[in-house]
């Protein structure tokens, strides 16, 4: 009820964003950063008094031209990688595994920061204007969760239509804020406030033991505004998800989306310096003092903090939108488990889905919902990812030196992306190290030593299983008299299996074996390798355009059963095959269908249902 009804395969190429869509699904992420960028460098350079906030300028304006650099340099790779250029594949393709493996890991981690700060966010917002919830922030996170959940559960087009709106109703709001204290600040009815009485907040905030200003100082709020650049990748990840022709409307989508977040930005910080607002720690946000002073007590600010709260809780899908399929790419690797890589009933990779909401869940029990504790984990992994992704499409730039006769524009472009985005990395790793930045560093190789370690297990697995495709395979002879009606599940046609078969043919009286065709384009190979191989049992290969194995498979067996009519003294045989692994925590690489298989054929009635080991 919740999800909705399942999807046929066939219907994914209409399951594509249009680009008024992908602006709302895919920058909600990098547009909802203003709600906190601007608010995080003010307070960082609040620890130096009031006089350092005449900063806030500068340094956003640092960060505007290193959002200008980025944008340019993905312009590029969402060209040259039109299928999806994530930082993993572009560094993985033309710097190696190992630097893919460590994109992939960073993207992962901010792919799951994000969630986890723009929820917290988006519940400040909401706690602003409604103090009393303030209490039941960490609950009220965790509903939020599970609301972008469902609703991405629900696959692609349910969620366009469903997260589109408060993408625009934010951006209408936030112009309406800047253009009219734009306009009460020309006309003189936007004074700031004074020097001593921000002093006093500050002291407040502080309790009277402010920080020099120095170079640290600046860098972390340099650093702590550049959550501003984060999901500016996500267009790259995801150019499969556009509607034809993909990369162009990919870059379309990039270009408007980097604009309006600069001068959403930009706008933001000229009325917080206009005004001289002071943000304090679990106080009113920097963006409700803002609407407080422009729109007055009324109903544009309650539509102003509902519409932060919303995209903040809608910025998560942006991450709902690519985590999962970075996920996949890594699954299809076999550096995580392959049912990752599976799409569920509505077209979506639930699995990634869920994981990605019970791993943001846990990040905002352990810090309380707090948008200031969670920052420093933020930024330094996605800065990694850029320099990484840059770096990558040098090397791709230069691959193709002899076919294109531009390519040293374009490799100076990312090269330069490359270098500034390694040296603003280095700025946030050490200004964000001992607030919280080393969980990062450390968490990122601890993920490639887990990637590399899954990957060891398939590759040990797939070695155990492998046995030539070209050879016909010598089968017992099947039982002179007796024997039961059998049917054999068959994935696919490896070691496993065939002792499954060897098995099926010493106990059948008649024998099928069945193979449920997940992907429609490796049907007819399976079908020619298993005349070459196994020609002498029958092959039934059954469609499941819902992607179930389970249901095609209920459904043969009841007609099978049937047709060979079982009394209590005969009976019809289902063999399935099952690996049994060397340690207990390998089972969790596996997606145990035989298990799932077993159990609905019992519940349908089947009364033998067998299982032939075969040990890893």
């Amino acid at each position: 009820m919740l999800i909705g009804a399942p999807l046929p395969t066939s219907a994914h190429a209409e399951e594509r964003f249009n680009n008024a869509e992908a602006l709302a699904i895919l920058s909600s992420d990098a547009l909802s950063s203003v709600a906190y960028a601007t608010q995080e460098i003010v307070l960082v350079l609040g620890m130096a008094g009031a006089a350092a906030l005449q900063f806030t300028l500068p340094i956003t304006g640092l960060i505007l031209g290193l959002m200008a650099i980025v944008a340019v340099s993905y312009r590029q790779t969402i060209k040259a990688y039109p299928f999806g250029g994530g930082s993993y594949r572009v560094s993985q393709d033309n710097l190696g595994k190992l630097p893919g493996l460590v994109a992939g890991a960073s993207l992962s981690i901010d792919y799951v920061l994000t969630v986890a700060v723009s929820v917290a966010a988006g519940i400040a917002a909401l706690t602003s204007y409604f103090p009393n919830l303030e209490p039941e922030r960490v609950l009220l996170c965790l509903v939020a969760i599970a609301l972008v959940m469902v609703a991405n559960l629900r696959g692609v087009s349910s969620s366009a239509k469903l997260l589109s709106v408060p993408t625009y109703l934010f951006m209408v709001l936030v112009f309406t804020l800047l253009i009219g204290g734009a306009v009460k600040a020309g006309l003189g009815q936007l004074p700031g406030i004074e020097l001593a009485q921000q002093q006093q907040l500050l002291d407040m905030n502080h309790q009277g033991e402010l920080t020099a200003l120095g170079p640290v100082l600046l860098m972390r709020a340099f650093s702590s505004g550049c959550a501003a650049l984060t999901g500016i990748e996500a267009i790259s990840d995801s150019v499969t998800a556009f509607r034809p022709s993909e990369w162009r409307n990919a870059r379309r989508v990039l270009v408007v989306m980097v604009t309006m977040l600069a001068l959403m930005f930009g706008g933001i910080s000229v009325l917080a310096q206009h005004t001289g607002v002071v943000y304090v720690e679990n106080g009113p946000t920097l963006l409700y003092q803002l609407g407080e002073q422009v729109f007055g007590n009324g109903p544009l600010l309650l539509f102003l903090q509902l519409a932060t709260l919303l995209i903040l809780l809608l910025a998560a899908n942006t991450a709902y939108a690519d985590f999962p399929r970075l996920a996949a790419f890594l699954a299809q690797d076999g550096f995580l488990p392959r049912q990752l890589a599976s799409m569920g009933d509505r077209l979506v990779f639930s699995n990634g889905i869920l994981a990605l909401s019970g791993l943001a869940g846990l990040l905002l029990v352990i810090f309380q919902g707090s948008v200031t504790r969670l920052i420093p984990l933020y930024a330094v992994g996605v800065f990694l990812s850029f320099s990484f992704s840059q770096a990558g499409m040098v090397v791709h730039w230069w691959k193709l030196r002899q076919e294109s006769g531009s390519w040293l524009p374009r490799a100076l472009i990312n090269g330069l992306g490359a270098t500034i985005t390694a040296i603003v990395g280095g700025v946030l790793l050490y200004s964000k190290f001992s607030q919280g930045a080393w969980l990062v560093v450390l968490a990122i190789p601890l993920l490639v030593a887990v990637y590399l370690k899954i990957k060891n297990h398939y590759n040990y697995v797939a070695k155990r299983l492998r046995m030539a495709n070209d050879v016909l395979l010598k089968l017992p002879s099947r039982p002179k008299e007796g024997g039961a009606p059998t049917v054999v599940l068959v994935g696919q046609l490896h070691r496993g299996s065939f002792e499954a078969i060897r098995f099926a043919c010493t106990i059948a009286s008649e024998l099928v074996a069945v193979h449920v065709e997940l992907s429609s384009d490796r049907g007819e190979r399976f079908r020619e390798q298993w005349q070459r191989q196994v020609p002498g049992v029958p092959l039934v290969i059954l469609d499941s355009p819902y992607r179930s194995l389970v249901d095609p498979v209920l459904k043969f067996v009841a007609d099978f059963e049937k047709q060979h009519r079982p009394s209590r003294d005969r009976f019809c045989v289902i063999v399935l095959p099952i690996f049994v692994t060397r340690y207990r925590w390998e089972n969790l690489l596996h997606n145990q269908s035989t298990i799932f298989l077993r159990n609905a054929l019992r519940a349908q009635g089947t009364r033998v249902v067998t299982t032939v080991g075969f040990h890893l």
